[in-house]
């Protein structure tokens, strides 16, 4: 959905399946907007579409502003379930969603390979949000992108890319507005 950002992506745009790790320190920056095109398609009206699960989200998901850009909300879940690893573990595994973003710290070596396995598995998005500091560490995600703010709007360093290499990529200021394709 975002030309600048897809160029850099191998494939051309979010992986398919594997777990996609959003590294940043300021909830609100344009981390959800860059899913929305996505989301979007993925819950589209002439496909099945599967839940949107969120899990453990920082703030409630403004449903309006998410209808707008083409997304169903009442095919939006949103799980408060600690711990927030284990609920998108079993969301993933569930079978019955199209896209699982959590909200986790996910500390553990052993909880980030059983989340990337699900993803794996489950052949949905799988989106897990987390500090930037966490980037300093190993992940067994398939793709890693750190996010800041700057006087530019919002800049995306890959820091991981399976099949791809480290890039940055000025998006400028993101819109939530989202044209529907249909």
């Amino acid at each position: 959905g975002y030309a600048a950002l897809d160029r850099v992506l191998p494939g051309g745009g979010w992986p398919s399946q594997g777990l996609i790790e959003i590294l940043t320190d300021r909830a609100g920056i344009g981390e959800v907007s860059l899913l929305l095109p996505v989301l979007a398609r993925l819950c589209s009206d002439d496909r099945e579409g599967g839940w949107l699960a969120w899990i453990a989200p920082p703030h409630p998901p403004y449903a309006p502003a998410l209808a707008a850009c083409g997304i169903r909300v009442e095919r939006i879940l949103v799980v408060r379930a600690p711990p927030a690893e284990w609920a998108m573990e079993q969301a993933l595994r569930s079978g019955a969603c199209s896209a699982v973003l959590g909200w986790a710290a996910c500390r553990d070596r052993q909880s980030l390979r059983r989340l990337q396995l699900a993803a794996e598995q489950s052949r949905c998005l799988a989106v897990l949000f987390r500090r930037l500091a966490d980037g300093r560490e190993p992940s067994p995600a398939v793709l890693r992108i750190a996010l800041e703010g700057n006087g530019n709007g919002l800049e995306a360093h890959i820091l991981k890319s399976r099949g791809g290499r480290e890039a940055r990529v000025q998006l400028g200021w993101i819109s939530a507005a989202v044209t529907r394709s249909h």
